[in-house]
């Protein structure tokens, strides 16, 4: 039997990640009933390309008049709590795109609402899903380091991806807790769950070094800049279709701007941070990201009680050119060195998406890893973030427990 599922967001993530697979390879599975967005024309503009879904004005009207059993939230980060607590108190599974929501306040409201109703909330951590990343959690599991005591981390965003996030409504602290909650918390819950550790304490240093008002040439948005023939970081917002049909033609609606100066002044999330993180169990985190490199890639360093291992991957530049596998490399104490070379899997995601989608929305899919998150690893992640974020506000350790109001979860 196919499950009613409704969707709030109209945007670009839940059009390739939600809405398109229910109208063509999840239809076997999933009854598209009903979309939501605070932009009507980006939500019948979706609606046309997914078969004409019932676009709804309003949340409450979709939700009574549709009567999903399921609720997909991919709005705005600082709105994701509306519709899971709406979607839970109304009775229904949710599933929400990450993170779950942007502060300890409004982490604590969900978690709450998902206890009183007796439903579940569901988390998209697609990285749990990528087969490098899966492979490395077998491996741990397996001992081949043993206890592991330390990560490090070391992520970098190039000037194409990382320059997006300070054009679009995720440059603001407000709606998408910054850079340390909304991309973060894919970092921090591989993290957690490669350790299966519970975070304890944070301290975090984080600055706008590059983007925001540090260049003079600058102006409100790219479409009408007297600048953009000189500037590397120009984005055509007319070149794209895409981006033509979903954004410039809504703007109207509601007056969103999605090609915004990156070097503009009220950007107020950081470019540049480090966070360390203590966990439950003594294992410590140390962790970096940059949204300005030349390049684009990650590498991890986990050491511990029995060996080190090393895993990277690079998404783009020269060392991204021509990469089939991806390696896992051990090392241990008696100079012994073990290294596995996984295939890189296409998809969304290195094939993340899509192995995260049959597992929620087909069921019954065996789950020996622990890849499907809940509430609880959802919480995990976006809180070191959350932390980071008042720790660098405030210039002192914070704690998760403080964020969590001395709740235990």
């Amino acid at each position: 039997m196919r499950k009613k599922v409704v969707l709030v967001g109209a945007g670009s993530r839940a059009r390739y990640m939600f809405a398109k697979p229910f109208a063509a390879e999840l239809k076997d599975a999933v009854e598209f009933v009903g979309l939501y967005d605070v932009n009507q024309i980006r939500a019948r503009t979706l609606s046309e390309e997914c078969g004409n879904v019932p676009v709804f004005q309003d949340f409450r009207t979709m939700m009574e008049t549709a009567r999903p059993d399921t609720v997909v939230v991919a709005s705005t980060d600082a709105t994701h709590h509306e519709y899971i607590i709406a979607g839970l108190d109304t009775g229904c599974d949710v599933v929400t795109e990450k993170p779950m929501t942007t502060d300890g306040d409004k982490c604590r409201a969900i978690l709450a609402a998902e206890r009183r109703s007796g439903r579940k909330l569901t988390v998209t951590f697609n990285l749990r899903f990528v087969p490098y990343m899966a492979r490395v959690k077998e491996l741990l599991r397996q001992g081949v380091i043993g206890q592991v005591q330390h990560a490090s981390v070391d992520w970098f965003l190039d000037r194409s991806h990382g320059a997006d996030y300070f054009r679009r409504w995720h440059s603001q602290l407000e709606h998408s807790g910054g850079l340390l909650v909304h991309k973060s918390t894919h970092h921090f819950d591989i993290v957690n769950w490669w350790m299966d550790a519970t975070p304890e304490l944070v301290h975090a240093f984080g600055r706008l070094a590059f983007y925001g008002p540090n260049r003079e040439a600058r102006g409100s948005r790219c479409l009408t800049c007297a600048h953009k023939q000189a500037c590397e970081l120009y984005f055509d917002l007319e070149r794209n279709d895409l981006h033509n049909r979903y954004y410039l033609q809504a703007e109207g609606e509601d007056g969103y701007i999605r090609d915004k100066c990156v070097f503009r002044d009220e950007i107020d999330i950081y470019d540049t941070m480090s966070v360390q993180v203590r966990y439950q169990n003594g294992a410590q985190l140390s962790y970096s990201l940059v949204a300005y490199s030349p390049e684009e890639g990650w590498k991890m360093t986990l050491t511990g009680t029995e060996g080190r291992m090393e895993v990277a991957a690079m998404h783009s530049g020269p060392l991204s050119k021509g990469v089939h596998s991806e390696r896992i490399r051990i090392i241990k104490p008696n100079g012994e060195t073990v290294s596995y070379d996984i295939p890189v899997s296409g998809g969304g995601h290195g094939g993340g998406d899509e192995r995260l989608l049959d597992m929620i929305f087909r069921g019954g899919i065996p789950d020996p890893l622990g890849q499907h998150a809940g509430s609880t690893a959802g919480a995990m992640s976006l809180l070191i973030g959350a932390a980071a974020n008042v720790s660098i506000a405030e210039g002192r350790v914070v704690t998760i427990q403080e964020l969590l109001g001395g709740n235990k979860i």
